[in-house]
């Protein structure tokens, strides 16, 4: 499952970096790509990290943090859209949109799981 989800977060922060050639020549469409690729990259980055923990904490930690950049990532991409800065094919955004949220949605479990297991204790 770790490898499928590393696979799915980085193929995710790939193809948010494919949309820059379709994003709209302005300062603000620049502004929010910049700040979506970096984001959409350190949710990739930091769940490398996170398999490398050094203690059930510090994986906790770092799962909070891909949860935290997904989310930011996710928000990006719909503010994207529902400004119209992409002039590419619409379906491929959605695409992104939807596994955006999936991968939110898969991470806010995790983070909860983790933070109810270590209450447990």
């Amino acid at each position: 499952m770790r490898k499928i989800l590393e696979d799915r977060l980085i193929n995710f922060a790939g193809e948010v970096n494919k949309m820059r050639k379709f994003m709209e020549n302005t300062e603000s469409s620049l502004n929010l790509f910049n700040q979506l690729s970096r984001s959409s990259a350190s949710a990739a980055l930091n769940y490398g990290e996170a398999l490398g923990a050094e203690s059930r904490k510090d994986f906790t930690h770092k799962i909070g943090i891909v949860l935290k950049e997904l989310r930011e990532s996710y928000n990006n991409l719909r503010i994207i859209s529902l400004s119209k800065f992409y002039k590419g094919d619409q379906s491929g955004l959605d695409a992104l949109i939807d596994e955006g949220n999936q991968l939110v949605s898969i991470f806010n479990k995790t983070s909860l799981s983790l933070k109810n297991n270590s209450k447990q204790k």
